[in-house]
């Protein structure tokens, strides 16, 4: 019965068009008044006491580096100097976009931010290139969603924060899975454009290479700061969030002197704007995570669960297979807020490695942002290439499907996650 008023009324709130915060808080009520524990008191508190976590400081550093980033060229800096070494080769644009893609993982963490600075700049050089405006779309989308996975990423701070697994160890392990998802890119990339007749542009002289890499050393110094730091415990991960803003903001003014105070401003403020929705969400997700505790949901679905405790494989591919229909109507980081919690249990119980799982989970939610019918990054970049939705998604499913692949290869083959992140975390 708990879990039927769980589902309903968040379920209920959200089909009625409120805000996915307001809906976590009403099914907060919902619960509380089910379980007879209704007190407003009560409830402000654990809103309070969900949004008062250290890790979570995180969050804000690091969308605050990323918009520092597109707003003072150093996003501009990492894509000329990959178009530099390999734009030349058949679809090589495409290229690029995987390898920036990459490169800018390892400094935001933020799949919209990423797919926004790759769809602002690429976009338009790919249309003049010749390339299809559906299938540029469609892979900037997909090496988009490489930025929560390779570190540092604010799903994994966000995973970590609601089931307490370390969030050092997410990241060390989010490196192979997320560089896998770019060789899967290039794979199917190298497939169409081949297919396709993409044309070839202009090689580079080793002059103009030499000199996009010494433009763009500043901006590729930074991942090897952060994930260098994190490996070696120079710094927590909340600390190195704190680490890439004031990074990206010394090169953003005193280096590459870009950027405007306007534009400095308009950094900080979206940065704030972003960061309150996300708090906010958190916040009122601690109700309903207090209340599933309470109830013992968790207990319930282990329960339901239980004849696949002993055949950690397949009850991966069921988690997965959930996830990912889950994933479709759900964005990212309530996905996680609502559904971590309650599959920690089932995890620890049947003996999967909690980090392998997060990293898992992760990748699904954040294929979940490139599928219909709510896709944030498919808006992010259909709006930035004024295309139809249609067309977008025409043009993504070659590399959503190798995306999807490579996720369904990592529950076959657990030791590609935990075997190099028991390497990096050393």
């Amino acid at each position: 019965m708990t879990v039927s008023v769980f589902l309903i009324s968040l379920i209920g709130a959200m089909a009625l068009g409120m805000p996915i915060a307001f809906a976590l808080l009403a099914c907060g009520v919902a619960m509380m008044l089910h379980l007879g524990l209704f007190d407003s008191q009560l409830l402000a508190q654990k809103v309070i006491e969900g949004a008062d976590s250290f890790p979570l400081l995180a969050v804000p550093f690091f969308l605050l580096a990323g918009e520092i980033m597109n707003a003072g060229g150093l996003s501009r800096r990492i894509i000329d100097c990959a178009i530099a070494i390999v734009g030349h080769l058949r679809g090589g644009l495409g290229y690029v976009t995987i390898a920036s893609a990459i490169i800018l993982a390892s400094i935001s963490g933020s799949a919209v931010a990423d797919t926004a600075a790759l769809g602002a700049i690429l976009i338009p050089i790919m249309r003049k290139a010749g390339y299809d405006a559906g299938r540029a779309a469609g892979l900037i989308a997909c090496g988009g969603i490489i930025g929560p996975i390779i570190p540092p990423s604010i799903g994994f701070v966000l995973f970590g924060a609601v089931t307490g697994v370390s969030i050092s160890k997410l990241f060390m392990a989010g490196i192979v899975p997320g560089l896998l998802l770019g060789g899967s890119l290039v794979l199917a990339w190298f497939i169409v454009a081949g297919r396709d007749g993409v044309a070839v542009t202009q090689r580079r002289s080793a002059r103009d290479i030499g000199r996009s890499v010494v433009h763009a050393g500043w901006a590729l110094v930074m991942p090897l700061i952060i994930i260098g730091g994190l490996r070696t415990g120079v710094f927590t991960p909340t600390e190195a969030a704190v680490v890439a803003a004031a990074y990206a903001l010394f090169v953003a003014v005193v280096v590459y002197r870009e950027i405007t105070p306007a534009a400095l401003y308009r950094a900080f403020a979206n940065a704030a704007m972003t960061s309150a929705v996300v708090m906010f969400m958190v916040a009122a997700t601690a109700v309903s995570a207090w209340l599933i505790s309470v109830a013992d949901l968790p207990g319930e679905v282990v329960r339901f669960l239980n004849p696949l405790i002993d055949q950690p494989v397949l009850l991966m591919f069921v988690m997965m297979s959930v996830l990912m229909v889950i994933g479709m109507p759900l964005d990212m980081t309530p996905t996680i807020l609502i559904l971590a919690p309650v599959l920690m249990p089932l995890v620890t119980k049947a003996g999967i490695d909690p980090v392998y799982f997060g990293v898992l989970f992760i990748m699904n939610c954040c294929i979940g942002l490139i599928t219909p019918p709510v896709g944030s990054v498919l808006n992010v970049v259909s709006g930035i290439a004024r295309i139809p939705m249609g067309q977008v998604m025409r043009g993504i499913w070659p590399f959503l499907f190798a995306e999807s692949v490579v996720l369904f290869l990592l529950v076959l083959f657990p030791s590609l996650v935990t075997v190099p992140a028991a390497f990096f975390s050393r």
